[in-house]
């Protein structure tokens, strides 16, 4: 891993929208250089809230942060008002290196494609991001923060639309980006086999005044898990050859029934 100074630091930040229910509270939290964060939490808890916080499109209530201004954000969702096309999207990434009033030049169009390439979605380049899936849209998003060539990459549930060969294609991205290009990754998740495939640690949002950050072979325990979720979670080692990894299982309460039993 690449050592370089932090790249983003946030020190007893709090947030709340009404002085009363707080999304977190005294949270200390940094991101450095070649590092992958993932931070997991129940709906509502404030992650996204927090990713929106450390890409500065949103003040916290109260705390210290340290920004970059070249970090990358990238929502679930994609609003346009306009039938815009894959290639539009992802040059919208190169705002800052484009300039006011300017129309995209050679090398910015080249940038575009390779963050398609990058992302498997360069034969994507001419289609109307309206027509495309859920999944689908997300990759372009994602080459959309790629072609920006930021340091920081902030993406909220990168992976929740995407089937599981993409949820592998996006996995081995995010590693590829900050083991070969040294860039600081933080990403929300539901899935904890997301994070322990690919994060160096993990923050764990457990309610409005409690958290928990830390190395992911530390964190990412049974116990914090159901702590987290409230259901009982088991972990198991899995993997074919060279490939083995802890994998997390959720015991759902689902009745018995015909069929269903392996």
């Amino acid at each position: 891993m690449v050592s370089d100074p932090i790249r983003l630091k946030i020190s007893g930040a709090s947030q709340s929208y009404d002085g009363e229910r707080w999304q977190f509270r005294d949270l200390d939290f940094a991101l450095d250089t070649g590092e992958i964060v993932a931070i997991l939490g129940p709906n509502g808890r404030g992650k996204s809230t927090l990713l929106r916080v450390l890409a500065g499109l949103q003040k916290p209530t109260s705390g210290a942060l340290e920004l970059n201004e070249r970090t990358g954000f990238v929502p679930q969702e994609f609003a346009g008002s306009f039938p815009y096309s894959v290639l539009d999207v992802v040059l919208m990434g190169r705002a800052r290196h484009i300039g006011l009033f300017r129309t995209p030049r050679k090398i910015d169009v080249e940038k575009a494609m390779e963050a398609l390439a990058a992302t498997g979605m360069v034969d994507y380049a001419q289609r109307n991001i309206d027509a495309l899936s859920g999944g689908e849209r997300q990759l372009v998003l994602i080459a959309r923060a790629l072609a920006g060539k930021n340091a920081v990459l902030l993406l909220d549930e990168p992976a929740s639309a995407l089937d599981l060969k993409n949820q592998d294609v996006v996995l081995s991205l995010l590693a590829t980006l900050a083991d070969r290009e040294g860039l600081a990754i933080a990403f929300t998740t539901h899935q904890p086999n997301h994070a322990v495939a690919v994060a160096d640690k993990v923050l764990l949002m457990l309610d409005q005044a409690s958290a928990i950050f830390g190395a992911t072979a530390d964190v990412m325990t049974e116990a914090n898990l159901e702590a987290l979720y409230g259901v009982p979670v088991r972990s198991a080692v899995l993997g074919i050859d060279e490939l083995m990894e802890t994998a997390f299982v959720p015991l759902f309460r689902q009745r018995k029934r015909k069929g269903n039993c392996l």
